[in-house]
């Protein structure tokens, strides 16, 4: 699915392009898939947590937390622009799937929230110096879903990521810096 879309968008990619890519049989296929929608929210998934793996393994609870937080941001720019017409086909494509790409997409903000809660955790747990308290998932979510509309945008803009990096950085910091490290 991937390499199809990639090569010719979601819209254009077939049942028959995925069979045919992956050398496999329509049976085989449909013993995982319902439909072509079903192999392209599983599809969105995979990509995700990929990228969260990515993220978790980016970011070093020793290092300070600016580094931390540039590391994190980098991790999550960079999976997203390695792959930019599957990315775009994400944005363009999930919300056609109603309900289901709806949920897809909040299941993955919230998995992104829940790593962002963790990194914080351990980065306190690492340097207890520092005196940070925890992060709430709310605050986790506003954080994550500002990035990831600002990263819908420049997706949509067809915007070099790399331009996002330090402005993105800075933000998470300022809102890290007012609510986990405030006295």
């Amino acid at each position: 699915m991937a390499a199809s879309i990639e090569k010719k968008g979601y819209r254009e990619t077939t049942v028959a392009d995925v069979v045919r890519i992956a050398r496999t049989s329509r049976r085989n296929y449909y013993e995982h898939f319902h439909d072509r929608g079903a192999c392209f929210l599983a599809l969105f998934d995979a990509t995700n947590e990929d990228k969260l793996e990515q993220i978790a393994t980016a970011v070093r609870p020793d290092q300070p937390w600016e580094q931390q937080v540039d590391d994190a941001i980098g991790a999550y720019l960079d999976t997203v622009a390695a792959r930019p017409a599957l990315s775009q086909s994400f944005v363009r494509e999930l919300p056609a799937l109603g309900q289901a790409g709806a949920a897809c997409q909040r299941a993955a903000i919230e998995r992104m929230a829940e790593l962002l809660v963790t990194l914080v955790e351990s980065g306190r747990r690492e340097r207890p110096e520092i005196g940070a308290h925890p992060l709430t998932t709310d605050m986790a979510l506003i954080i994550v879903g500002g990035l990831f509309e600002l990263t819908v945008i420049a997706v949509e803009r067809g915007r070099d990521l790399r331009e996002l990096r330090s402005i993105a950085a800075d933000a998470v910091k300022a809102i890290l810096g007012a609510t986990v490290l405030q006295p």
